[in-house]
């Protein structure tokens, strides 16, 4: 399968976890083992995951990982990088033949775990990216999630199931827009250093 800038649709989202404890590796490995990978493509090596597939199983892994780290109840903190588009992609792209069910819907519907977040969208090769983030901030701001503008970046806050939404609103909304998008994410649970008026907005 041979593809040109834009054209593969197979997305990912490479990213690392960082268990602010000295039972890192344990954090880690049961959220990996947690999460159903049955629809994705994975690799994990000394430095980072990769997931690759369709959308919908992609952001479905990802929201499951990061909400098994968070019940943990340790401070995590998951950087990461979503994509679609690449020119690069052209290889075990196998997994776009799943169907649309996510996997992780039903073990983690009721987990509950803030997901403060810092984001940045990238529409590449695109005039108007202004424009294209523009609108991503205000999907944000419609579904509640929206914080704030920061340097490089826009602040989420508020449930993880919430947030992810968000998130994966504004990467298809992107992606709709133009051939190729990346978007990094930043996120942080369960850090002593967060006020205890959000807490309380996130219980209520």
């Amino acid at each position: 399968m041979n593809n040109v800038c834009g054209t593969s649709r197979i997305a990912g989202f490479r990213f690392s976890l960082y268990p602010m404890t000295d039972d890192f590796i344990n954090v880690i490995m049961s959220a990996l083992k947690e999460t159903d990978t049955s629809k994705v493509w994975q690799k994990t090596d000394h430095i980072s995951t990769c997931f690759r597939g369709k959308m919908d199983h992609v952001f479905d892994a990802a929201k499951a990982v990061y909400l098994h780290a968070a019940k943990s109840g340790k401070h995590i903190v998951m950087n990461g990088t979503f994509s679609i588009g690449c020119p690069g992609d052209t290889r075990d792209d196998s997994f776009l033949f799943e169907d649309d069910k996510r996997l992780n819907d039903e073990n983690t519907r009721e987990i509950r775990a803030e997901a403060p977040c810092q984001f940045a969208l990238y529409p590449m090769n695109e005039p108007d990216y202004m424009g294209i983030i523009s609108e991503a901030v205000d999907i944000a701001k419609a579904q509640g999630t929206f914080v704030q503008g920061v340097h490089y970046a826009s602040e989420l806050d508020g449930d993880a199931h919430d947030v992810f939404r968000t998130l994966e609103a504004a990467f298809r909304l992107a992606e709709e827009k133009t051939n190729h998008v990346t978007m990094t994410v930043n996120f942080s649970a369960n850090s002593p250093s967060r006020k205890q008026g959000t807490n309380e907005k996130l219980e209520g």
